[in-house]
């Protein structure tokens, strides 16, 4: 895509754009705070999508950069769907010298299931060996409190 740039530097993330995305239009972790979300970039390998000057896209690899990776928080801004931004963003992330010798990357989606298979990924072979503790609601606030 003409004029496209995939970074990994962590200066090029808009941590404005990024909050702002996750913490309101992410299913998986709405409401959440800003200083998480700061705290999981400063701990991953992000990759942020640039077009038009601004942060349109994110992606970010959790692991120990030698065995193990999670992709996570994959997303693009809705006014620039659909323009093939969100394979550039995976595909840099699974080309990345710090993820192609990985022997496990994860990732869990409700709907971009096609997205995903296009670069290898399918359900797990075992998934009866896998286990989770997920909080679902975890950065909801109470009604009333804090």
């Amino acid at each position: 895509m003409d004029g496209l740039r995939i970074s990994t530097d962590p200066a090029d993330v808009d941590m404005d754009v990024v909050h702002g995305f996750l913490s309101a239009h992410a299913y998986w972790c709405i409401g959440i705070p800003r200083e998480l979300v700061e705290k999981g970039v400063a701990n991953s390998l992000c990759f942020s999508a640039w077009l038009d000057g601004r942060q349109v896209g994110f992606a970010r690899v959790i692991g120990d950069r030698a065995t193990f990776g999670y992709l996570a928080d994959v997303f693009v801004l809705p006014e620039y769907r659909g323009r093939g931004i969100s394979k550039a963003l995976v595909a840099a992330a699974m080309a990345h010298p710090d993820t192609v010798g990985l022997r496990r990357i994860m990732l869990a989606t409700r709907d971009a299931h096609s997205l995903y298979a296009g670069f290898g990924f399918k359900s797990p072979a075992r998934p009866e060996s896998l286990m989770e503790i997920h909080r679902p609601g975890l950065y909801q606030r109470e009604p009333g409190g804090a």
